[in-house]
């Protein structure tokens, strides 16, 4: 698993915004910043409930580079954790430096365009448009509805079974 790329404006709002522009007073630090970044990916990361422990997130605002460390249990979780980390607002790449302890093939990924619907990225990956519950099964718990994709998000796509 290398580094992979992100579209930087799409994803989960997860820190600046109206909190960034508000604190023209005191202005943060671009560490601080990143620290408070860091810190938000990993709470995010928690409350998916992946099984991953000692999750370490290092972000690079000015990047938007983040680099993960930690376990996490299967190839899935490892590549959940990548998606979890990408998929928000700011981020531009991940290097994911987890070790897994259950090593499994890695996924194939799929970056989201205008159009896009579970049912056309499975015809595409398994010839079926009927299989789109496993991409939705491979993303979960990020997805919260089949219908809920938006352009400029990157999905697992599993290999067929």
């Amino acid at each position: 698993m290398g580094l992979f790329s992100f579209i930087k404006e799409a994803g989960e709002k997860l820190f600046g915004g109206k909190e960034a522009q508000a604190a023209t007073a005191a202005a943060p630090t671009q560490d601080e910043l990143n620290a408070k970044a860091s810190k938000a990916i990993e709470t995010y990361i928690a409350s998916q409930n992946l099984g991953a422990s000692n999750v370490q997130v290092a972000f690079e605002g000015p990047e938007g580079k983040v680099t993960v460390k930690g376990a996490a249990p299967t190839q899935a979780a490892k590549e959940k954790v990548t998606l979890c980390c990408g998929n928000v607002a700011s981020v531009t790449s991940v290097e994911n430096l987890m070790d897994v302890t259950n090593p499994e093939p890695e996924a194939q990924y799929h970056d989201v365009v205008r159009g896009d619907t579970l049912s056309a990225i499975a015809k595409k990956f398994y010839g079926d448009a009927n299989k789109y519950p496993v991409i939705f099964e491979a993303n979960k718990p990020m997805l919260s509805h089949p219908d809920k994709i938006y352009p400029g998000q990157k999905l697992r796509i599993p290999q067929a079974k």
